[in-house]
């Protein structure tokens, strides 16, 4: 029998076990809101039990997780609950962010440097390290995040968000390169590539909230929520050897 009709018989016995960082954001709630329409079993983790709550009664069925995705070790507490909850995890899908801009290149302050290092790079780096294996052994792991046309396109008072944005690409280009190396790129036993990393390149997110509170706003170059949820969505049936390594431009 083919390998890629074995390769769909294990994805049609397995349920879609999907993590989202940063689940309450409106980005967070149109990719849940995405995933559940496709049948995934989705772990929503955020900081603020609260809005965890309210997100829960939203959209029922999500398991809800408070997490410090800051700290190594609650992160390994976070995949070992996950694991046991769901299962093995398919996807992981990085939302957490945040943005600090300054006067020029001497008004960058260390304090938001720190800020944003912190949510954006470290909490990457915990969540990707804690369920690397899972999304490489899964035959369909996909890792996703949303990073800015500004990490290419940097300016002098955003001269830090724009750096940071530019390492969390280059951290999920490595893990795209361990993925290849693990399967399609194996030296001596190569396999078909079943996992992704991926990174979504936006000018910036749209939501209801932000057209309602500015009607007359044309929000030029914007990429709506509900698109993201669509795109991230998509990522599960698309080979992973057409969308491993790539920066896919949504603005």
């Amino acid at each position: 029998m083919p390998l890629t009709n074995d390769h769909n018989d294990v994805e049609a016995a397995q349920p879609l076990n999907v993590v989202v960082a940063g689940s309450t954001s409106a980005a967070g709630q149109a990719v849940i809101a995405a995933l559940l329409a496709k049948g995934a079993r989705v772990a929503a983790v955020d900081l603020d039990a609260t809005r965890l709550e309210a997100l829960a009664e939203t959209y029922p069925g999500t398991k809800t997780y408070v997490c410090n995705l800051s700290n190594p070790e609650a992160v390994e507490k976070l995949a070992a609950e996950v694991r046991n909850d769901l299962g093995s995890v398919e996807g992981l899908i990085h939302l957490v962010g945040g943005w600090r801009g300054g006067e020029g290149i001497t008004g960058q302050r260390d304090e938001d440097w720190d800020i944003l290092h912190t949510s954006i790079m470290t909490t990457l780096r915990n969540t990707t390290r804690a369920f690397y294996a899972d999304l490489e052994a899964s035959p369909r792991g996909r890792l996703a995040i949303v990073s800015a046309v500004a990490a290419a396109k940097p300016t002098a008072g955003g001269a830090s968000y724009s750096a940071i944005k530019a390492a969390s690409e280059a951290w999920v280009l490595g893990v795209a390169d361990g993925f290849n190396a693990a399967q399609s790129g194996h030296k001596t036993e190569p396999k078909e590539q079943t996992s992704a990393a991926v990174v979504f390149v936006v000018k910036a997110l749209l939501d209801d909230a932000m057209k309602e509170a500015a009607p007359h706003r044309k929000f030029p170059g914007y990429t709506h929520v509900n698109e993201l949820g669509e795109h991230v969505a998509a990522l599960f049936d698309a080979p992973a050897s057409g969308l491993n390594g790539t920066r896919q431009h949504l603005a």
